[in-house]
């Protein structure tokens, strides 16, 4: 059976099913420029867009026999579209937090500040973290454990270890920069 834009969406979907490349190169183009705005929306770049839409038309075709026609089946393949898109996105997320975790260890804690401001001060600033935060700050920078070992005192994931490591130094730079300012007004 030809397959083209005469066809219907439950003929196409049965070619699918039979594994016929025509039936599945018909529904990939009668969707494919509907559904491509999902991704975009989200990613802003076409060439991702269409490799995640890509990744969309893979999964509904393995997926077709579990299709209920209770619903539209263009609802259908953007469920499925969205869901691939937001996969991605959390991905992404995950793969920036790593890395962005990865780069903070590297960064001083205290710049130029901490030679401007008293052991008190310093700690006074610390015990004013959340208290999640400042365990493992103390824990690190202070006691010298490794995120393995703060993991394991405390009952959390490396990584929740190193982005609340993250997080303290974050909080602290903000709360020591106007002492530096003041600081460093003082001594020019």
């Amino acid at each position: 059976m030809p397959y083209g834009p005469d066809s219907t969406d439950d003929e196409l979907r049965r070619g699918c099913l039979k594994g016929d490349r025509r039936a599945q190169q018909a529904l990939y183009q009668r969707y494919f420029g509907k559904l491509l705005g999902i991704p975009m929306r989200y990613t802003g770049s076409r060439t991702e867009a269409t490799a995640l839409l890509n990744q969309a038309f893979f999964q509904a075709f393995k997926s077709l026999d579990n299709w209920k026609e209770t619903g539209s089946f263009a609802g259908w393949l953007s469920t499925i579209t969205f869901r691939v898109t937001m996969d991605h996105l959390r991905m992404e997320q995950r793969h920036r937090e790593r890395y962005s975790l990865a780069t903070a260890e590297a960064e001083p804690v205290f710049n130029q500040a901490e030679s401007k401001l008293q052991a008190e001060d310093i700690f006074r600033y610390v015990q004013q973290l959340p208290a999640h935060l400042r365990d493992v700050f103390s824990l690190y920078v202070i006691d010298g454990y490794k995120h393995e070992e703060i993991a394991a005192l405390i009952g959390i994931t490396i990584s929740t270890s190193k982005w609340r490591l993250s997080k303290a130094r974050e909080l602290l730079q903000a709360a020591l920069e106007p002492h530096y300012k003041n600081n460093k007004g003082q001594s020019a």
